[in-house]
């Protein structure tokens, strides 16, 4: 059934990537930058143009549309999520896309600085691309492939279901969230409004993987109180509050329980941002694990370092605000097992054998699990994310959109 489509997959990508749509850990508007609604609006006017009627942006960046059933059957209403903000981490402006056809196994340099090398020691999923098409940016920005690639795919199954209407389906859902790269993907969302029974977001890595597992996590704030003085006369008296964040940041362990040095399953204790002057200072810390009980356990760790180094100090005090972010939703997903079931079935039908895994990081997905929509991820063929090095495949995201079309219409 699709080898005669002409995929729009990868030109929607690459249109969309050039739109920058950064977010802002540190804004405290909703959504944290303004320019991620340029997106919203493209998006929101090209699914009218293919012929959904029922589609709205409202204020907060969000877009949602609805496809409407073409099967006279009760069926599940499914929703398909990306986010169209691109991650702080690394510049999202100006980014050039550049589309690498028939991949020959070279490593690549990227014109705009040569230091920048696409290697395939680095990214040995590079071997897997031989022969296939490739996008990477240019050398100065991130490319946007977490989530564009995903905003793509969605985009591109609308078009096809839009373009066969025969093919029978119930209602399906799309939405589009701003600010899932800092982490408020959906504090402003209107679940009434989008009304699913479940979904599955699109922000997932290579072909074939499936994830119905992310961490859980929190995010901890620790602020010193020192004592100020004048530092001409401050001998006997001064303790410089940046000097004890610097003492805890240097007390963590180096070997363990940090990112640098954790992998599969393991949890992690992350210090992400910290400022201050010497009367008071602050850092704050993710806090990651997949068992929802051992952020508890780090953070009690955190804290007794906390305590040990200010017994060195009379008179300074500290606080220590813990956050919830998100769950794992796997908690959630276990009780609907519907949701991956027909995962499975839609993978097999596309020719792939489904590869769970679980997501050292969280997806919006993890957080609608627990507002009443339970969520799973897909691959979209997105490497490197988060960096100059980011590339995706355009193969991975076409058997992305293959994937969705049979999901959606519950296929064999």
């Amino acid at each position: 059934m699709f080898h005669e489509y002409k995929f729009t997959v990868a030109e929607r990508f690459m249109r969309y990537v050039q739109i920058d749509t950064q977010s802002d850990p540190h804004s405290i508007s909703f959504p944290s930058t303004e320019k991620q609604k340029t997106l919203s609006v493209l998006l929101a006017a090209e699914l009218k143009a293919i012929g959904i009627m029922d589609v709205e942006t409202d204020e907060y960046g969000y877009v949602y549309a609805t496809i409407p059933a073409t099967s006279n059957e009760p069926l599940p209403v499914i929703c398909f999520c990306s986010h169209i903000d691109t991650a702080p981490d690394c510049s999202g402006t100006d980014v050039k896309p550049i589309l690498h056809k028939n991949y020959h196994g070279q490593d690549i340099v990227l014109p705009d600085d040569h230091n920048q090398v696409i290697s395939v020691d680095a990214y040995p999923y590079l071997q897997e691309q031989m022969g296939k098409d490739i996008i990477t940016a240019s050398g100065l920005t991130l490319l946007g492939a977490d989530d564009k690639s995903g905003v793509a795919i969605i985009m591109d199954m609308a078009h096809y279901l839009m373009q066969h209407p025969e093919l029978a389906h119930g209602t399906i859902k799309i939405l589009f969230t701003p600010d899932e790269e800092v982490g408020r993907g959906t504090d402003k969302l209107d679940m009434q409004k989008l009304g699913a029974d479940f979904g599955y977001t699109l922000d997932g890595g290579e072909l074939g993987t499936y994830e119905d597992e992310t961490f859980s996590a929190d995010g901890v704030t620790i602020s010193f109180y020192g004592i100020s003085a004048h530092p001409g006369y401050a001998k006997g008296k001064m303790v410089n509050a940046l000097k004890l964040v610097s003492a805890l940041l240097a007390a963590l362990p180096t070997t363990a329980w940090c990112p640098e040095a954790t992998e599969k399953r393991e949890g992690f204790v992350h210090p992400v941002h910290m400022e201050g002057i010497a009367e008071k200072a602050s850092v704050e810390f993710i806090i990651r694990d997949f068992i929802t009980d051992q952020l508890t356990v780090y953070e009690d760790q955190l804290r007794n370092l906390c305590e040990q180094l200010i017994q060195q100090y009379p008179g300074v005090t500290y606080t220590f605000e813990v956050k919830e972010q998100y769950r794992n939703m796997k908690l959630v997903l276990d009780q609907h097992p519907q949701v991956n079931e027909r995962a499975a079935k839609a993978y097999k039908a596309a020719g792939l054998i489904l590869r769970k895994e679980p997501i050292r990081g969280g997806t919006d997905g993890s957080r609608l699990s627990f507002m009443g929509l339970p969520c799973a991820n897909i691959f979209t063929g997105m490497q490197a994310i988060h960096s100059k090095h980011e590339w995706v495949s355009v193969y991975d995201m076409q058997k992305a959109v293959e994937v969705l079309v049979k999901l959606a219409c519950n296929m064999d």
